[in-house]
């Protein structure tokens, strides 16, 4: 079965007006110019299947992020078509989805209601929540005082609590310390052995090689390969070696 559906999808943004003379000769020096809009995805189509491990890769600015958040629901396409099916859980980098003026635990129970969760159910796992996110002293303090790397880290800890069908990460291998990352790791691992989809986006190619049977390397806002993770991992690390060389 296809959990995710992406059918030739763009996203488009209006371009920023030009703000001072400098960028103005900056962009007619390097052959810019404003059309209007600018494409963070361009005509992208990507399906996948139930129980794949996908890792999503590319440069900063690639278009890596919205297309998770595309998947996820959080932004509808400009145009095509985007079709998610069952429960997705998405985790991103800045706790998509929480209430900023309401606690910690206040937002397990939140979170757990946006993913179709009973209260009872929240209940029945709020310690486990707390106590996987490490941030047991701060859980009655408003989300707004937390910093981004504890808002993701509770959000990974509700989204992984919840055995959802499919869980949608962004850049969360690289919140916490080496411990809480070696938890998350696990956690993620076991989610795959059990037959859940996980799809991650991270710049953190080695966790990627070992949790992910396939990966989707994207740039410009285009998919530029998609295969195996292990093949399309090492074409990129390629790829981003020789334009290092070249531009030292």
């Amino acid at each position: 079965m296809n959990v995710v559906e992406l059918q030739g999808v763009s996203v488009r943004y209006r371009e920023q007006k030009i703000r001072s003379l400098k960028e103005m000769v900056v962009r007619g020096l390097t052959g810019h110019r404003r059309s209007g809009f600018f494409y963070a995805l361009n005509d992208v189509s990507l399906t996948i299947h139930h129980g794949e491990a996908v890792g999503i890769i590319g440069p900063n600015g690639a278009g890596k992020s919205t297309l998770l958040r595309v998947a996820a629901g959080i932004i509808p396409p400009s145009v095509g078509v985007a079709i998610s099916r069952g429960t997705v859980a998405p985790v991103m980098e800045l706790g998509t989805g929480f209430e900023s003026e309401l606690s910690g635990r206040e937002n397990i129970f939140f979170n757990g209601a946006l993913l179709g969760c009973t209260r009872a159910y929240m209940r029945s796992c709020a310690d486990e929540i707390i106590a996987f996110s490490g941030i047991e002293q701060f859980i009655d303090a408003p989300i707004r005082t937390y910093s981004t790397g504890m808002v993701a880290r509770l959000a990974f800890a509700i989204a992984t609590a919840i055995h959802a069908e499919t869980i949608l990460l962004d850049e969360i291998l690289a919140v916490g310390d080496a411990a809480f990352r070696t938890q998350c790791h696990e956690r993620i691992a076991r989610y795959v052995r059990n037959g859940s989809t996980v799809v991650v986006v991270s710049h953190e190619l080695e966790p990627l090689e070992s949790l992910c049977t396939r990966a989707v390397w994207v740039a410009g806002g285009r998919i530029v390969a998609d295969g195996a993770a292990s093949d399309v991992i090492s074409r990129y690390r390629g790829a981003s070696q020789s334009s290092a060389a070249s531009s030292a």
